[in-house]
């Protein structure tokens, strides 16, 4: 299990197949909301305090559980202002908030959500460490909508040999949409065009020292 502050108010938990079987959980269980993956969850928040000083008494918080297909999972955690209304389910209760999404890492299209242009450039400038990034998907186009950035992966090549490392580093920066396909619909029809096709290489050439590809 491994444990990654990102910034002041957000943490990500990287868990495997063996940490489930450690942790006498299966994957279904995992991905409800019985009391075993309650208790997991809790437990992590502990083990999160001591490790990376992540502290979430009083607050209010949000766990994304991400299933990637290759048996791992990714747990982003965002803590929020403290608590002052008892009627929200709150660590004080032992009730979380959990929403859950299966990311299917064969698909060809994936949108993901950035609240800022800001993220999606840190991001942008971020990812041209990886090797040959901007082969990954053959159409990258970035969308803005409801005061939102979307960028839009089409064609992606699920072969490419950074393309695990691509879905575990965004995370960082954005938020994965689900149903990729309808959502991607509904941006050609409502969104706007901010970038199209070459978003995350055009993104580094205009706002981003690195000149080089």
């Amino acid at each position: 299990m491994k444990f990654e502050k990102l910034n002041e108010n957000k943490i990500r938990i990287t868990l495997n197949t063996q940490d489930l079987i450690e942790k006498n959980i299966d994957f279904h269980s995992f991905m409800s909301n019985s009391q075993e993956s309650q208790n997991l969850f809790l437990a992590m928040l502990d083990e999160a305090e001591k490790k990376v000083g992540f502290v979430t008494k009083d607050y209010k918080i949000r766990i994304e559980a991400l299933a990637m297909s290759d048996g791992n999972f990714i747990l982003t955690i965002t803590r929020f202002g403290k608590n002052i209304d008892t009627n929200t389910k709150t660590l004080n209760n032992k009730k979380l908030k959990i929403k859950r999404k299966n990311l299917d890492m064969t698909s060809k299209q994936l949108i993901y959500k950035f609240d800022t242009f800001d993220d999606f450039c840190n991001f942008s400038n971020f990812i041209s460490k990886l090797d040959n990034f901007y082969s990954i998907a053959q159409n990258m186009t970035l969308y803005s909508y409801q005061n939102s950035y979307y960028l839009c992966f089409s064609n992606i090549n699920i072969e490419h040999n950074s393309i695990k490392q691509l879905y575990t580093l965004i995370t960082e920066f954005a938020t994965y949409v689900d149903n990729s396909e309808v959502f991607g619909r509904k941006l050609t029809e409502c969104g706007k065009v901010v970038i199209k096709n070459n978003a995350i290489k055009t993104c580094i050439k205009f706002f981003s020292p690195i000149k080089n590809f």
